[in-house]
């Protein structure tokens, strides 16, 4: 279940609390065990969610757990908010705490646990009802509560007293809340409705302003969602990294996360983040590895080279619940040369071969032409990719063939030397020649086919052990 907190101090709060009970199938029940200004009194109710209100400012409220009906039953915590701030018609989302001192609630050094999957999911959701003159972003952790144990986060209409009151924002913000139901505060990719593994796939943020442009990238592009982020001036009030080590990892733990990606150099917060043993990845990590489980991911990496190296993930899975990664696939030399080949004919051919192809696969020039090992889940899976890179070199070569040592393509082609031996000079009649075209030399007639040869290319290929060509399909020819 969902609790919402309604702060009556707040104008916008209470807007988007009485759109939140427009839009929504509520129950209003009384409640005199607590004051009416503490959660107590009249409350409601529906499918998924409880709402209560409070006198008290968000910031300074605390932990407003006890309050709800059921606090055991409460899967994340929802503040409805303002933003304030020189920023336009902007709804937000951010969870809460602080890396230093605490001049906006909440406790110096202290985090509130973060609901990376809530926010994730409601992101989208602004984005999806946003009205048209609206923008979307999210924010670094920077003021209280910081003591909320459930999982939490503020939704926020902003950016002054017009939009506070305007209907169509807090509407906006209201059905994004509402579409939270059924959602979890941890993000979990899943696979026919179950989680790929039991590791949630949340990064913490560090660097960057205050309104985390990189961090809106992973949360809005990427499979991951993202808990506590600080900020440049986050960080800043928090004071070196060496010496409060205890508060980066609190930052950690409060968002149930063993990744952080930073933003700049910050190489004395990267050594303090790598000593307390989480790691510091990269955008381009974080996209990499997708959804893909993180124990075949790391396994990869150990095998053959990390993604920082180049290494890139292909589209086949692998079972490994007898046993580990490792003893679920087989090494392969990737066929460098007749990859070459076929990726000068089609190189989105080439790629998606590899990738359809491959547990996961060593690549070349910026990661774009796969090059170097490759991890298969079964050898045959190899004779594959070399079926389907020769059926692209079909396209160029009359004859295709696979043997032993690789594959051969034979083909019949303008001869340069030949078209020099007969006198033709480099140039437009050189290019004519090739092109097909009979040209004049001299006052002599010289055909196409007086100027062809046959051509033979051999493209190694290292078959992996007990495979060879006759496990693969019939090799395309074509004439």
């Amino acid at each position: 279940m969902i609790g919402i907190v309604v702060s009556r101090a707040d104008a916008a709060s209470t807007h988007i609390g009485e759109q939140l009970r427009a839009v929504g199938a509520w129950t209003a029940h009384e409640d005199g065990s607590r004051a009416d200004g503490g959660g107590g009194g009249t409350y409601y109710t529906a499918e998924g969610f409880e709402l209560r209100e409070f006198n008290t400012i968000h910031i300074e409220l605390g932990d407003p757990t006890p309050a709800f009906a059921d606090p055991d039953e409460l899967d994340c915590i929802v503040f409805v908010s303002r933003h304030a701030g020189e920023t336009g018609k902007l709804l937000t989302a951010h969870v809460t705490g602080n890396f230093g001192p605490a001049e906006y609630g909440g406790e110096a050094g202290s985090f509130a646990r973060a609901a990376p999957g809530a926010h994730k999911a409601v992101v989208d959701a602004l984005d999806a009802h946003a009205p048209d003159e609206y923008e979307v972003g999210i924010e670094c952790t920077h003021h209280g509560p910081s003591e909320c144990a459930t999982p939490s986060l503020f939704v926020e209409l902003g950016s002054g007293e017009a939009e506070w009151q305007d209907p169509d924002g807090a509407r906006a913000v209201a059905n994004a809340v509402l579409d939270l139901r059924g959602v979890a505060a941890d993000h979990h990719p899943v696979d026919g409705g179950r989680p790929r593994n039991g590791r949630p796939r949340h990064v913490v943020g560090f660097g960057g302003g205050h309104y985390t442009p990189r961090c809106e990238r992973l949360v809005t592009d990427t499979a991951w969602g993202v808990g506590h982020i600080g900020s440049d001036w986050q960080l800043e009030a928090m004071g070196e990294p060496a010496e409060n080590r205890d508060v980066i990892d609190a930052a950690f733990a409060a968002s149930n996360a063993e990744l952080a990606v930073v933003d700049g150099e910050k190489p004395e917060l990267k050594r303090v983040i790598n000593d307390l043993g989480y790691r510091v990845v990269s955008e381009t990590w974080l996209r990499t590895v997708g959804d893909r489980p993180l124990g075949i991911v790391e396994a990869a990496e150990s095998t053959l080279s990390p993604v920082a190296d180049g290494l890139r993930l292909g589209e086949v899975g692998v079972d490994h619940s007898g046993g580990t990664p490792a003893d679920a696939w087989t090494v392969v030399s990737l066929p460098d040369e007749l990859i070459g080949a076929a990726n000068g004919i089609d190189a989105d051919a080439t790629l998606t071969a590899v990738d359809e192809s491959t547990v996961a696969y060593e690549t070349t020039e910026g990661a774009t032409l796969p090059a170097g090992d490759a991890l298969v889940a079964e050898p045959s899976d190899f004779a594959d990719l070399v079926d389907r890179l020769a059926e692209l070199l079909g396209k160029e070569y009359a004859s295709v063939e696979q043997t032993a040592d690789g594959v051969v393509c034979r083909d019949t082609g303008f001869d340069p030397e030949k078209a020099a031996t007969l006198g033709v000079p480099e140039g437009p009649k050189f290019g004519r020649l090739a092109a097909g075209e009979t040209v004049e030399v001299n006052g002599r007639e010289i055909t196409p086919d007086a100027v062809e040869s046959d051509r033979v290319e051999r493209f190694a290929v290292a078959w992996p052990a007990g495979l060879s060509p006759a496990d693969a399909a019939e090799p395309p020819i074509d004439e």
